[in-house]
């Protein structure tokens, strides 16, 4: 016999529907840091929650492959288009490093 169930069909453990934003979606948790005088949402994406997709952090300008934890930073008060996935190093380190990272001539443009 199946346990009983106390929430309908289709809400999480804390009886949120599927489709409203959770902080954990992606394996990890949100949280507001204050970087440059403004405030920023950071998000820490797990590493299964990171599959299919690669992306170009703009701290070290390198790649982070598909699967890698890492970290989603934007503006508090700007939209989803200013995402950026930053490594987690690179997100600690962004204070030590310098203004502009030096592509070579031949580098992407994204």
């Amino acid at each position: 016999m199946s346990p009983r169930r106390n929430r309908p069909k289709g809400a999480d453990s804390s009886g949120r529907r599927g489709g409203e934003d959770r902080t954990d979606r992606y394996g990890g948790w949100q949280s507001t840091e204050s970087w440059q005088g403004d405030e920023w949402s950071v998000r820490h994406v797990a590493g299964a929650s990171a599959e299919g997709k690669t992306y170009r952090c703009p701290g070290c300008d390198q790649m982070i492959p598909s699967g890698l934890p890492h970290v989603v930073a934007w503006p508090a008060h700007a939209g989803v288009d200013d995402r950026r996935h930053w490594h987690k190093a690179c997100w600690n380190a962004k204070d030590r490093r310098t203004t502009r990272v030096q592509r070579s001539r031949n580098g992407p443009r994204f």
